[in-house]
């Protein structure tokens, strides 16, 4: 999760410092966990809220248990947090992080966020898209599988990202891999163009035995004029759904 990633999401932005607090204390009071992007996803720590200082305009934080890893959490000075609240996807910068003590011991103390983003379960909500004109996805293949690109239809779509049908076993399915440059023709609204990182694989045994892999990629710095054309794009759907639905009623 990025800067950029935090831009994509601006239409789910919660500016209200209230309600930021509010939702800070129940991810302390629930325990949940963050993940704590220091340099990205090559360095990761997981913490925790200890407590929330409304009044201050800050916000405790349990250190890592790596000494060197809190060093670099406060020599960044801003690091990206993501966390779930109620299966809400939550995502926020902590900024200004100094060292601090709690109750005894020694903790982080970063200022509360100005805004954070809060992805409800239906932003993330997924579409099937047709399988008789399949909508397709152009990506590059690896030196290893002969290079130039590889084209693989979508199985669904959100505006987190797509899954794909690798039938020919063609693509890593390492999780984390990121394929950029990647091409996706919508149709009726156009091809966007964005990398995409591997979240996921399932290999699946057709009743032909033959094997089919579905990979569920997510969009990583999805330009907003991309991620528009792909909000345009699941309207577009779920209007066609919802007048089959309607044909059928």
């Amino acid at each position: 999760m990025t800067n950029a990633e935090l831009e994509n999401w601006h239409d789910y932005e919660v500016g209200s410092p209230r309600e930021i607090v509010s939702l800070l204390r129940q991810i302390g009071e629930k325990h949940q966990l963050i993940r704590m992007l220091v340099k990205g996803e090559a360095d990761v720590a997981v913490t925790s809220i200890l407590d929330v200082d409304a009044d201050e305009g800050t916000f405790v934080l349990d250190r890592s248990v790596d000494p060197l890893q809190n060093e670099r959490i406060v020599g960044a000075g801003r690091v990206m947090c993501e966390t779930y609240l109620d299966k809400i996807r939550i995502l926020f910068a902590a900024e200004g992080l100094r060292e601090t003590s709690f109750q005894g011991g020694h903790a982080l103390l970063a200022d509360i966020p100005a805004t954070l983003i809060r992805l409800q379960r239906r932003e993330f909500y997924r579409m099937p898209t047709p399988v008789s004109n399949p909508v397709r996805a152009l990506i590059p293949l690896p030196l290893a599988a002969g290079g130039g690109s590889g084209v693989f239809p979508l199985h669904d779509i959100s505006v987190g990202g797509i899954a794909i049908l690798d039938n020919k076993l063609q693509l890593g399915n390492t999780i984390g891999l990121v394929y950029e440059n990647c091409r996706i023709e919508l149709p009726e609204i156009g091809p966007i163009t964005t990398s995409l990182q591997i979240r996921n694989s399932l290999d699946m045994t057709l009743l032909n035995d033959k094997t089919n892999r579905r990979l569920g990629c997510q969009f990583v710095d999805i330009s907003r004029g991309a991620m528009a054309g792909v909000q345009r794009y699941i309207t577009r759907l779920e209007r066609e759904r919802n007048a089959r639905l309607a044909g059928l009623a």
